[in-house]
């Protein structure tokens, strides 16, 4: 897409009430996109993350449409990543607005320290397995301690269910979970404009990574369930490209990070050529021997797997999970770890 024609998305966007608020993360993937919708109540879609800086932008990028935090009446949480919530309770805390989230992410947005401590667990528990050495186990949980600061908190006080509908006064939004990206995705469809807010689902210039993750219903009721097993995050999120890809009345997808996704039929396509090529690879590397995940990674990516090894891990592990469906690929634990090869060689 040129950049005229980004431009004249977000204008059609903008016609329509809605405003692209870029806000800056202080992470790799860059500016986060807030979305404003002028309507009532007044709607702000994600927040951008918890830091001076941040907020600072939304101010700024409010007050260009003639708005203060102080007017917002809904902040609607698209899924449960720190860059996307991160300044949701500093925000309701000045407005009084209400707060909009899946219902199986709200306990945990509520609980967000105690979700924190249990995610580094399980992800500790996970690399582990996957054959990720203890010295780099510790670095990445180390420097996910300094990241937690980005994220707080936050009540939510009205709890979306997927195909509900949330009815604003000039339009409706049709909720529709979408987990892969991570297990709390949900993008919000106006049919009548023929327009999705799609945050990190369907990302234009970047493939949305399918994270390694608990269960949604980790927590329900308020109560653990107890050790949870890691969702299948690439098999989800290849069920919900396919449902995203079967829907009617779309010319216009706004996605969280990036330019508008204008043919979402064509980058899905594109999407699902990615991951069947990406198999391929995974197949020839593990034709000749059974290797860890995390070896897996090493082969792919080289020094890569290492400095950003819970994301080439959660690549390989989605990638595995789809080859054990299709009968090409089995899986063994073997001394506390998990081992991967071709169906033709595994030890028998």
């Amino acid at each position: 897409m040129s950049s005229e024609q980004a431009a004249a998305a977000l204008a059609r966007a903008a016609e329509a009430g809605i405003h692209c608020l870029p806000i800056p993360t202080p992470f790799q993937v860059g500016r986060v996109n807030a979305y404003l919708i002028e309507d009532d109540p007044l709607t702000l879609l994600d927040t951008g993350p918890n830091s001076g800086t941040s907020l600072d932008e939304v101010d700024r990028a409010l007050g260009a449409h003639g708005r203060r935090v102080e007017d917002l009446q809904l902040i609607v949480i698209s899924h449960g990543h720190i860059d996307h919530f991160g300044l949701a309770s500093i925000l309701q805390r000045r407005s009084g607005a209400e707060v909009a989230a899946l219902d199986g992410l709200a306990p945990w947005l509520e609980r967000y320290e105690e979700g924190m401590d249990a995610n580094d667990a399980f992800a500790e528990q996970i690399m582990a397995e996957q054959g990720i050495a203890a010295d780099v186990r510790h670095a990445l949980l180390a420097a996910w301690q300094g990241f937690r600061g980005w994220g707080a908190p936050v009540t939510v006080t009205h709890r979306l269910t997927h195909g509900c509908e949330l009815a604003l006064r000039d339009r409706t939004l049709r909720v529709l979970h979408r987990p892969g990206h991570s297990t709390s995705d949900t993008i919000f469809h106006d049919a009548e404009r023929q327009i999705v807010l799609g945050a990190d689902h369907l990302i234009k210039h970047i493939s949305s990574n399918p994270l390694i993750s608990r269960p949604l219903d980790w927590i329900d009721g308020g109560e653990e369930r107890g050790e949870p097993q890691r969702a299948r995050s690439l098999v989800d999120y290849t069920a919900s490209l396919r449902a995203t890809r079967a829907m009617e009345n779309v010319e216009l997808v706004l996605a969280g990070h990036g330019e508008p996704v204008v043919d979402h039929v064509a980058l899905i396509d594109e999407r699902f050529a990615l991951h069947a090529r990406r198999s391929r690879k995974i197949r020839r590397v593990i034709a000749a021997q059974p290797l860890t995940a995390h070896e897996i990674a090493q082969a792919l990516w080289g020094d890569v797997a290492v400095t950003q090894a819970y994301l080439t891990l959660s690549e390989v592990l989605g990638h595995i999970d789809l080859l054990i469906d299709e009968g090409r690929v089995v899986e063994w634990r073997e001394d506390g770890v998990v081992r991967y090869a071709g169906s033709s060689n595994s030890p028998s």
